[in-house]
């Protein structure tokens, strides 16, 4: 990994570096998912979590008059599970099917090239440039993709703000340093007061340019943005960068190249930056509710029907990680940001 060892550099730059160095980043030069990997998405814990996603899809696009062209980009599509299973649903309803264009959004060339394998069957395009995408409807699919984007973090003290650093004189003894700053640049970019209220704030510059990009598409074009992550609705922000090795939690300055570094997602504060599109809605619930909604559980009744004990049990497992509250169910959200014209809230019904 080269850096300019006499200086410091700001925390979304290390983690930059550490996870998309074209030679060394975490993202660049293996396959993170699965039980070989350092964590398991839920795509990977079991097919139905897509099937239900394609079900959705489905549901929503009907909201928008059935269109005969439509776009389904997934941000991220880690091994290219879920858009195989995606696909492999809607070939069910034809009509549907043929009117959707299917694009892949993926910075990395390794995953890349595995997304392509396990999807060589399939129509799909993948898309570098999202500002250059044709004009049809488009759904955007998120599923912890934005909790891969590197942040930057701000800390208050008495009455100033200082931004994290990170020191690599020594890349085997990296340290965090922290740099006085002006808070008001960032809220200029943002357009709005982020630091109200605050002590501890986590942003990714990246993450708001992406979203600016996809909301003035959604507004212009019609379309959604379905996000699928862990995260928080607290007005507070809170610190929760953290890293992952092997599916145990890791030191973040450590093994630097070989170790996830993924935060929790300030939904309030996605919610604040789409609020500024007058046109646009926003609607949120966390994932169990979503996937229960959904008929989850009805759908794996009946697939298990017929299964040996053990397997209706495994499959049943799989089931209770995602919608467990004390493993996925409550911890990842489910946000869906359409245009205001467009009631639609299936997944996202009010109990």
């Amino acid at each position: 990994m080269k850096t300019d060892k006499t200086i410091s550099i700001p925390l979304d730059k290390f983690i930059e570096l550490a996870l998309y160095d074209k030679n060394f980043g975490f993202y660049m030069k293996k396959n993170p998912f699965g039980k070989r990997g350092d964590f398991i998405t839920a795509p990977n814990i079991t097919r139905i979590f897509s099937e239900i996603i394609a079900i959705w899809i489905i549901t929503f696009w009907k909201s928008l008059g059935s269109p005969k062209h439509f776009n389904l980009l997934e941000l991220g599509a880690g091994n290219g599970e879920m858009m195989k299973v995606i696909t492999e649903t809607l070939k069910n309803f034809p009509k549907c099917f043929n009117s959707c264009n299917f694009m892949i959004h993926e910075k990395s060339k390794f995953l890349i090239n595995l997304q392509k394998k396990n999807l060589r069957n399939e129509k799909i395009n993948w898309i570098n440039n999202l500002n250059k995408i044709n004009f049809y409807p488009t759904l955007y699919i998120a599923n912890e993709f934005f909790d891969a984007i590197p942040i930057k973090q701000f800390f208050k003290k008495k009455e100033y703000w200082f931004e994290r650093f990170v020191d690599l004189r020594n890349l085997k003894n990296a340290k965090f340093r922290e740099k006085r700053t002006n808070i008001k640049n960032i809220e200029r970019i943002l357009k709005f007061e982020v630091s109200k209220n605050q002590s501890i704030i986590e942003y990714s510059p990246k993450t708001f340019k992406y979203l600016n990009t996809i909301l003035k598409k959604i507004e212009k074009n019609n379309g959604g943005i379905l996000i699928i992550d862990y995260g928080y609705l607290n007005a507070k922000m809170q610190e929760s960068l953290q890293a992952v090795k092997n599916h145990k939690y890791s030191n973040i300055l450590e093994n630097i190249g070989d170790t996830d570094i993924t935060y929790n997602i300030s939904f309030n504060l996605f919610k604040q930056f789409a609020d500024q599109f007058n046109n646009l809605d926003t609607i949120i619930t966390n994932q169990k509710k979503f996937l229960t909604t959904m008929g989850i559980l009805q759908r794996a009744e009946i697939l298990s029907k017929n299964m040996p004990f053990s397997k209706k049990t495994d499959l049943f497992y799989r089931i209770r990680r995602l919608i467990d509250k004390k493993q996925m169910g409550e911890l990842f959200k489910v946000m869906l940001i359409k245009n205001k014209k467009n009631m639609f809230n299936t997944g996202f019904q009010i109990d």
